[in-house]
């Protein structure tokens, strides 16, 4: 019974001795929380610095979390090796937005709008000057992409005074590698060229044809883009919303902002298949039906904007985008990734056009001396007075043109995208924001 009694009074002591340290922590853990919440109280809604970043890295973690990506284990990204040129233009890209000290504030609804330009002056300045009408383009976020490095385009960029404006340049576009690949490698089979017979190499397209670096800039272009600016920019990384993309051809209207963000807000309720939203109607030339309704119809290439959850379905398709036949990327997106999705891909409009297409001369047009494209630049754009104003009314109906026009499901391509390397460039795109350190070719 002795035994007993000892056993169990050492048991309690025991007891006492580990809860004893436990009763501190705890003590010490309340405290803690009380001091929180006292700070919390005193700074109003504003957490101390040091709790309001540990969360925002903790919200980080868990959106980075939730956008992982599945991963082919057997491709091994590679990237060209760089040059300075290549590596100095890099480095511009983790540079901040400027003019944050003029519109130090993004406001709640507002779209980033991305801009995406080559080596036309011409153009750009007449869309700069648009954009610089715009209503609410103040509130936004804009990010000019460069294909190549052309200091009167990079000065032009530099002088916009009216929004955050941030440059990106593509640090592998074929423009910056004049004699090793993605550019002109020395040995490369040119024309239709067969490689057994010159000694050089390259896989030709299906129409016999060698690689061109001046056509195949195009697609790497947008992909590159497109990869960057969801996935590579810290501006970005944490933003979900909408995007609009824009090219260096098209001229903005002053409403455009305005419409942009009312059909982004109406289309879940209004069109809730639509995957995204359109500035103008897929055929370039069309100015729009003048309807009092919504259009829903195929995605167009001019003013187009989607959000995050449409680029995970694209990007999902890398594979498809990057080995179809096809050097232009909307002519890939209609004809393969669209209809990969198992539905039709429509996008929401409204009855008049709120951008236009300009000018004669194709994206990289004009500057080679065996290709010579006039233009004096000059956009022959008329505007209503009801082009300047928000045009789109919330208790209108959505017509929806189910019959879909142009490239799709069954086209083969023009080619021009034939060459192993430009397609294991393209993937290695999709991969270098998802592993640690893609090889340098």
């Amino acid at each position: 019974m002795a035994t007993t009694t000892s056993s169990s009074h050492h048991h309690r002591s025991r007891l006492r001795s580990r809860a004893a340290p436990l009763f501190a922590v705890v003590v010490l853990a309340v405290l803690a929380v009380t001091s929180l919440l006292r700070a919390s109280h005193r700074y109003g809604d504003l957490a101390p610095p040091a709790f309001a970043a540990a969360a925002r890295r903790a919200a980080r973690n868990q959106t980075i979390a939730q956008r992982k990506i599945l991963l082919d284990p057997s491709f091994t990204p590679r990237l060209p090796r760089q040059s300075a040129l290549s590596l100095s233009l890099a480095h511009r890209n983790a540079l901040p937005p400027r003019n944050a000290d003029r519109f130090p504030s993004l406001p709640d609804g507002h779209l980033k709008v991305v801009l995406y330009v080559h080596n036309r002056p011409r153009y750009l300045r007449l869309v700069v000057d648009s954009l610089s009408r715009v209503d609410g383009i103040g509130e936004a976020l804009l990010i000019v992409s460069h294909d190549g490095y052309f200091p009167e385009m990079d000065e032009i960029v530099k002088g916009i005074a009216f929004c955050q404006v941030k440059q990106i340049f593509a640090p592998y576009s074929p423009h910056l590698f004049p004699d090793s690949f993605p550019g002109v490698t020395p040995g490369d089979c040119r024309d239709k060229e067969k490689a057994a017979e010159k000694k050089c190499q390259g896989n030709p397209d299906q129409y016999g044809n060698h690689r061109a670096p001046r056509i195949v800039s195009l697609k790497h272009h947008w992909w590159w883009m497109m990869n960057t600016v969801w996935d590579g920019l810290e501006e970005t990384t944490d933003f979900d919303e909408h995007i609009l993309f824009i090219e260096e051809d098209h001229y903005i209207f002053p409403n455009a902002y305005r419409n942009a963000q009312l059909l982004v807000d109406l289309k879940p309720k209004k069109c809730p298949q639509c995957y995204a939203v359109n500035l103008a109607p897929s055929d370039v030339k069309a100015k729009g039906e003048g309807w009092e309704s919504m259009i829903a119809e195929k995605m167009g290439n001019i003013g187009y904007a989607f959000n995050r959850t449409v680029w995970r379905k694209i990007h999902a398709k890398a594979k498809q985008f990057c080995t179809f036949d096809e050097y232009n990327w909307d002519i890939t997106m209609w004809a393969t990734v669209y209809p990969s999705f198992g539905a039709p891909v429509y996008s929401l409009r409204g009855p008049r056009r709120s951008a236009a297409h300009f000018g004669k001369c194709g994206l990289h047009q004009g500057h080679d001396p065996g290709n010579v494209c006039a233009d004096n630049g000059v956009g022959a754009v008329e505007l209503d007075a009801i082009d300047k104003v928000p045009n789109i009314k919330a208790d209108w109906p959505v017509h929806v043109i189910r019959k879909q026009q142009g490239y799709q499901a069954g086209f083969k391509g023009w080619g021009g995208w034939g060459d192993r390397r430009d397609q294991e460039l393209c993937l290695s795109f999709a991969y270098m924001y998802h592993v640690k350190d893609p090889l340098s070719a």
